[in-house]
């Protein structure tokens, strides 16, 4: 899990890397309360201020800020925003309304819209959830994973093949054996993981949009917006990516610094040490503010940028691309569903739960990649880092 909108995202991916390995040092539980501290923070600013940036750049009335914390917030918005309607947005803004619930109204959302005098929807910043995070790490180690194990399992019809001397295009397996295969093939992978021998690539589990910025204007504005980039010298584009299909949008992926004296400055100003007071770290070490935590800091952090018209926003928030069925459609495209990559969800979902928590030292993991579990006991294990009690009919 390579989060390059994180300022520690080395130290955040070793320390998955070793857990994936079934490996846990003694401060790992405290290390990641700083780290989404930190970089939580960090993030949040950045994002703000590269958004106000964006926004000036076209709309010179766009910066009454809006904290968002369910998507129904911003279809919301949405359906306010006094642009220019085509018959097609007009009735999908009319369906919503008619019945906001079907339309996954309370999905949560951490950020904030931005409007203009008139309550026009100009753009909105977000921070992925961590369970949304940890799924996007699945999809991403399922894929290495399934072709690390396919090429295993061809590698052993190769010596089935010489066994028999023949080519291998003339051996015929029975679907049982090669089923079978493949199962050895996933034990192999799941035993270099248990042995420590399994180094991942970061480029593997990279994730770029752990933060996002969406600008929603008329075609010429997005088009000088996207234009006006190159002429910013601490601004780098890394990739670029124009989607056309149901879902229509560009996608940017910018480099930026973030400004640690702004930062830091900020977070003191706004006490804002007080939203972690239930994380475990006493008051008087949070007082003294984000500078104790910025050791190997990284100097840029990544976000993604999409530009969107007002019109392919309504249909991707309202129509026929909306988002959350693009995440089902992904949940259930997975080629390879073994139990390493849900094993991969697990770890990484309690990775964030235990950063989250009031814990800062924890004895033993309780997810093994090599291992089988349910989504019960994982839970399980989550409601201990809260010291919640279990509820069971008979006890």
């Amino acid at each position: 899990m390579y989060l390059s909108s994180f300022i520690h995202r080395e130290e955040l991916f070793h320390i998955a890397q070793r857990w994936f390995c079934g490996r846990m040092e003694p401060d790992d539980a405290l290390k990641l309360t700083q780290i989404l501290i930190c970089d939580g923070f960090v993030l949040g600013q950045t994002l703000q201020r590269v958004t106000r940036t964006l926004l000036g750049r076209i709309c010179a009335d766009c910066m009454h800020e809006e904290p968002i914390r369910i998507k129904g917030q911003l279809r919301d918005a949405l359906c306010r925003s006094p642009r220019v309607f085509t018959p097609r947005t007009r009735e999908l803004c009319r369906e919503y309304r008619a019945n906001p619930e079907y339309y996954y109204a309370e999905v949560p959302i951490n950020g904030a819209l931005y409007t203009d005098s008139n309550h026009a929807l100009w753009g909105v910043y977000r921070i992925k959830r961590p369970r949304r995070i940890a799924e996007k790490a699945n999809r991403k180690i399922a894929q290495w994973i399934f072709e690390r194990v396919r090429h295993r399992s061809q590698e052993m019809a190769l010596e089935r093949a010489h066994r028999y001397d023949i080519p291998l295009d003339r051996l015929v397996t029975p679907e049982n054996e090669m089923v079978e295969e493949f199962i050895q093939a996933e034990k192999v992978i799941a035993r270099s993981f248990s042995d420590g021998t399994m180094s991942l690539d970061p480029s593997v589990m990279t994730i770029h949009d752990v933060g996002g910025i969406k600008v929603v204007a008329d075609r010429e504005d997005l088009d000088f917006l996207e234009k006006s980039l190159s002429a910013n010298s601490d601004w780098k584009v890394l990739d670029r990516e124009n989607f056309r299909g149901d879902y229509r949008a560009v996608s940017l992926i910018l480099q930026v610094p973030w400004e640690r004296e702004e930062v830091c400055r900020q977070y003191r100003e706004t006490r804002s040490w007080r939203k972690y007071l239930n994380r475990g770290i006493g008051e008087d070490e949070l007082k003294k503010g984000l500078e104790p935590l910025l050791e190997n800091a990284e100097a840029h952090l990544n976000l993604e940028l999409i530009l969107s018209t007002f019109e392919d926003l309504v249909e991707s928030e309202l129509g026929n691309s909306i988002h959350e069925e693009r995440i089902t459609a992904q949940r259930e495209a997975r080629v390879y569903k073994g139990y390493i990559p849900m094993n991969v969800e697990f770890l990484l979902g309690y990775l964030f739960a235990v950063g989250f928590s009031p814990r800062v030292r924890i004895d033993s993991l309780p997810v093994r990649l090599w291992g089988r579990y349910l989504p019960d006991t994982l839970l399980s294990h989550f409601r201990r880092l809260y010291s919640l009690p279990e509820y069971d009919l008979l006890s």
